[in-house]
């Protein structure tokens, strides 16, 4: 009988359920205390100095466009090579996003190609970090002083890379903004849940753009519900057409004791990482991630695996295969291109060639904090003898 094996379950302990009791019977479940404390504690593992927690991190990178006032005729670059969200949020905006390919054998866009990208119209450059690998950030701030163009503003779809390593430092502060995603398959979860960190409260000549961004995220509300409640304090103003996004006590209480929790889960990922490479590692047709280098590492948020002379059709069947033997793996990601809504916008995979060649030999590996040690070392075998059987 064969072991079932699911793709991504969360890691949830008695402590996260006795956090989320202890907020309900406090007699106040939506965002208070809980969601501040949240929010300066992700600041702080971030190296960042502010943190707005949110209700996802699409959420988060519509708002930061919401409050900057990117839309309509503006031009944003992105890649092809992520999750819909990433450029979901610019269609919201009025915005035909602008696809920069990823570079050859690499899930991370081509910083290069994003010069010749950029026009007079160019206000903002939306990175993603895949699998919780960060893009060069340095590399993409050397292109646009290059271009004299450090007026774009740098945003990073950090949804995958929370805990994530860059040049020594956290994710989380390098950008003007950071994204990140706790959703329920995330390394870190708040069941639904992001959070935008950065550093500049003044960025654009803010006044307070922590308190921009709160109030935004509340239908443009002067208070929250909490200051709203208090006897006598029901009157408010409504300063902008704001979004309703924000992140409740329940779910940051979950996210406190997650984050009491990481390091330790980040470094079981990072030990199911090695059982997968000691298996994987002699097979001349196994391409392994990224895990680290020169300061430089993942936060183990995806074992994206790449079958070298795979076609799209066989990697497909080794899924299938996996699937009857009880075992979950994925596809990170179908380039946006390949998508009805994008095609009929008129974007073609075909003009994307890398990041479809990234697409159709890759395959994701179940990596969660609680799959044992024994059971990567099942999953990587039984791979093995699928791949080897399609190969012939």
């Amino acid at each position: 009988m064969n072991k079932k094996i699911p793709f991504s379950p969360p890691d949830i302990t008695q402590a996260e359920i006795d956090a989320v009791v202890e907020v309900m019977k406090s007699g106040w479940i939506t965002s208070g205390p809980k969601t501040l404390q949240f929010e300066q504690n992700i600041a702080k593992y971030s190296a960042a100095n502010h943190a707005v927690a949110l209700n996802s991190a699409t959420a988060g990178l519509e708002l930061i466009l919401k409050v900057l006032g990117i839309g309509g005729e503006d031009q944003v670059i992105t890649t092809p090579y992520t999750y819909a969200a990433t450029s979901n949020v610019l269609l919201h905006r009025g915005i035909k996003p602008t696809f920069v390919d990823v570079k050859k054998g690499d899930f991370l866009i081509d910083e290069q190609k994003i010069y010749d990208a950029i026009t007079p119209k160019t206000k903002a450059i939306m990175t993603v970090d895949i699998a919780g690998v960060p893009v060069d950030y340095d590399a993409v701030k050397k292109v646009i002083k290059a271009k004299n163009r450090e007026d774009i503003v740098l945003i990073s779809d950090s949804a995958h890379s929370f805990g994530a390593t860059y040049k020594g430092q956290k994710v989380g502060g390098q950008m003007d903004f950071h994204v990140f995603s706790y959703h329920a398959v995330k390394n870190l979860t708040t069941a639904e849940g992001g959070a935008i960190t950065f550093n500049n409260n003044n960025f654009k000549g803010k006044e307070d753009l922590y308190k921009e961004f709160k109030y935004t995220s509340l239908q443009g509300q002067t208070k929250d519900a909490l200051s709203k409640m208090q006897a006598g304090a029901w009157r408010y103003d409504i300063l902008t057409d704001g979004f309703k996004c924000n992140m409740t006590d329940i779910m940051a209480s979950i996210g406190l004791v997650q984050l009491e929790r990481y390091e330790g889960m980040l470094q079981k990922r990072s030990k199911l990482f090695d059982v997968y490479n000691s298996v994987l590692k002699e097979k001349e047709w196994a391409t392994l991630p990224f895990r680290g280098e020169a300061g430089t590492e993942t936060c183990y948020h995806l074992y994206t695996l790449r079958i070298k002379d795979f076609t799209e059709e066989q990697r497909n069947k080794v899924i299938q295969m996996m699937a009857e033997k009880d075992i979950a793996t994925n596809v990170h990601f179908m380039p946006l291109p390949m998508f009805t809504v994008y095609k009929n916008l008129g974007y073609k995979v075909e003009d994307y060639p890398n990041a479809y060649a990234q697409y159709a030999n890759e395959i994701t590996l179940p990596l969660y904090s609680t799959l044992s040690f024994d059971d990567a070392e099942y999953v990587a075998t039984e791979l093995v003898k699928c791949v080897e059987k399609v190969l012939g």
